[in-house]
């Protein structure tokens, strides 16, 4: 898994109609790159989440094979 935090919405009007609801969000990883990954969560910006990547990812679409390499699987509670 890979800590990130989200650092906006990606809009794409045409997509793979086979998604389930979600989007696409720019997250930044810990090494400072930026990542795009699918999001069927609902995670908002500022956001710190949890990716996973490669055939894990892809693997969390049963009914067909999704072309998505990065995947938030989890949202991090923080203290404040």
């Amino acid at each position: 898994m890979i800590r990130g935090r989200v650092k906006g919405q990606i809009w794409s009007s045409k997509h793979v109609d086979k998604l389930p609801k979600g989007g696409y969000l720019e997250v930044e990883v810990e090494s400072g790159e930026n990542i795009i990954a699918y999001d069927p969560l609902g995670c908002a910006v500022g956001e710190a989440v949890l990716l996973t990547q490669g055939s894990v990812a892809a693997g969390y679409f049963t009914e067909f094979k999704a072309p998505i390499d990065s995947l938030i699987i989890g949202s991090i509670d923080e203290k404040e």
